[in-house]
């Protein structure tokens, strides 16, 4: 092999440029002089110029030093066409192939294109010029061949491969594994709560972390492996050639660590922790789609355990993944099958004992299972979304009825729960007031009740949005107060009507005179705000009369009355 370069490698500069490197290869050592001759003519920027004798020799080269094109004389002796253009593909594939023939041969022509060249050129007719621009044309046209193809393969966010490129490499791995016996581990791992990261620090912020943790996860990772942004904020890894389970749980711890680390984002510095989902796929008939499906599954149950980093693939998972697949499946169709129930919970005044209002209580009457409570189904549908359209179902629903109960009982009211995802939607308010038009219903016969909790995700937000609530007239109360972390000032701006004291709280008194002094504060509190104070969960003589003592302005609980249907609230409010 001969190699010669009229400049030495330079760093990329303004008005510089790294020097392409040319591999010719041609068995006349004469003709091999005159192509360099040539290219030495035309080519004014930084030009090395490599130089073998036989394809063999090429590929060896482009194995171990690589090119920016390649040059490749058909007429080599022993060397048959497309078997010769194969061989440069494989020991690199990415590296454009500009064949010179003896003669014009069309059909010769054609079979070089279909085999992976780049162009053709005829060596009795070459001149300089067209070599040079025939060189330059390959190597531009494929860098953007290359180009696309990693924007089609390759998450532009992390530049990670995406979903595609991680599946064909799963199935490649999958592959060898039915020759070999070894198994194949895949990871698939979830960032916690990555929606309150977007929703306090921007999108911007969201994308910045993402990015972060996919160079943390690569780093990681031996060339061998695979690291891909699977959606969202979701990865995935591949590893081969594992000894054993246990190595790949260390893997899995190492991953934890690292991703727990903080980030530094230009909003701030902030922290996050993952889900891992572990599959190890012994049996190499298994599908890519399956093997993801499995670790998925195992991701999940590390969530649903809430402090486990990380979880095995097993057949308890896969039970659960399929049976969380089916409940998606009919949670979907459940509101266009009028498959969901609204009862009804009464508060009760205790000042001058009496029905003051009724809460909203979805129910599931599913096909198969019978009557859901709501913490078995609503937790799923916040999670996909479907909450947003049981939410209008139940305000819809709410509605109707308390128009019917308020010409017998024209003070009474009725409240409805407002999830999360309703709280942060944008377009909520606009929808609301629509349905209260709709429904002929006064704004205020009608309560919404927002958790502590899913205020203090996004205080701001939760502020924002219940201003806009009472704006239009509704009340507006806040649920489960005390199991939160809002702060006095918080709850001093947010703009409510009504706190709603958490039942455990309630469950507490008459156990201990500190139980009594908690709900005492509670209410002295929210009566120094000018707040309504309404206690939840009373399911006890002892509990009622402690409330009254302490200044409690209602209740609600099983003593006072379960959820009952509307029909039954018909009776209720009609005696």
């Amino acid at each position: 092999m001969i190699e010669s370069g009229d400049k030495p490698l330079v760093e990329k500069a303004a008005g510089a440029a790294n020097p392409v490197r040319i591999l010719l290869v041609e068995d006349d050592p004469r003709a091999a002089l005159l192509l360099g001759e040539m290219l030495r003519m035309t080519w004014t920027d930084g030009l090395v110029l490599a130089h073998t004798e036989r394809v063999s020799d090429a590929t060896q080269e482009l194995l171990e030093r690589g090119a920016s094109c390649v040059i490749l004389d058909l007429s080599i002796p022993g060397a048959d066409q497309p078997g010769s253009i194969e061989a440069v593909r494989r020991a690199a594939p990415e590296v454009p192939i500009v064949v010179l023939s003896e003669s014009a041969d069309e059909d010769e022509a054609l079979r070089a294109i279909r085999a992976g060249a780049q162009d053709y050129l005829l060596k009795p007719t070459l001149y300089p010029a067209l070599l040079g621009r025939a060189l330059r044309h390959a190597i531009e046209r494929n860098r953007s061949e290359v180009r696309l193809a990693r924007l089609a393969l390759h998450d532009p966010l992390t530049g990670l491969p995406n979903r595609a490129l991680f599946l064909d490499r799963l199935g490649v791995a999958l592959d060898r594994s039915r020759r070999t016996n070894a198994p194949v581990a895949v990871l698939f791992v979830d960032v916690d709560n990555f929606k309150e990261v977007n929703d306090s620090l921007g999108h911007g912020a969201g994308d910045e972390l993402l990015s972060a943790l996919a160079e943390r996860l690569r780093a990681m990772l031996r060339p061998m492996d695979t690291v891909a942004r699977f959606g969202g904020d979701e990865f995935t890894l591949l590893f081969e050639e594992l000894e054993s389970e246990r190595e790949v749980v260390l893997i899995a711890e190492r991953i934890s660590d690292a991703t727990s680390l903080p980030v530094r984002l230009r909003a701030g510095e902030t922290s996050v922790t993952v889900s891992i989902g572990v599959a190890m796929v012994g049996d190499p008939s298994v599908s890519p789609e399956a093997a993801i499906r499995n670790a998925d599954a195992a991701m999940y149950r590390a969530k649903e355990r809430g402090r486990a980093r990380y979880e095995l693939f097993d057949e308890s998972s896969s039970r659960r993944a399929l049976e969380r697949i089916q409940m998606e499946t009919a949670l979907s169709r459940a509101v266009d099958r009028h498959e969901f129930r609204i009862h009804y919970q009464p508060t009760i005044s205790l000042d001058a004992p009496g029905v003051i209002g009724l809460e909203a209580l979805v129910r599931w009457q599913h096909p198969e299972r019978g009557l859901l409570a709501p913490h078995e189904f609503i937790p799923l549908a916040e999670e996909t979304g479907m909450v947003l359209g049981i939410g209008a179902y139940v305000l819809e629903h709410a509605l109707d009825r308390i128009v019917r109960w308020r010409r017998v009982r024209p003070d009474v009211t009725v409240s409805v729960n407002l999830s999360a995802r309703q709280l942060e939607d944008a377009g909520f308010a606009r929808r609301l007031a629509s349905t209260i038009a709709a429904c002929g219903a006064t704004p205020a016969a009608l309560c919404l009740e927002v958790s502590e909790l899913a205020v203090t995700r996004n205080p701001a937000v939760a502020q924002e949005a219940l201003a806009r609530f009472r704006a239009l007239g509704v009340t507006v109360a806040l649920d489960d107060y005390g199991i939160g972390s809002s702060s006095l000032s918080t709850l001093k701006r947010l703009p409510v009507d009504m706190l709603k004291i958490h039942q455990s709280f309630v469950s507490a008194l008459g156990t201990g005179p500190e139980e009594a002094s908690i709900v005492g504060a509670v209410v002295k509190l929210g009566h120094a705000l000018g707040l309504e104070v309404v206690a939840e969960g009373v399911e006890t003589d002892r509990q009622l009369a402690e409330l009254r003592a302490l200044g409690c302005d209602a209740a609600q609980g099983f003593l006072l009355g379960r959820p009952v249907t509307g029909e039954q609230v018909d009776a209720l409010l009609a005696a």
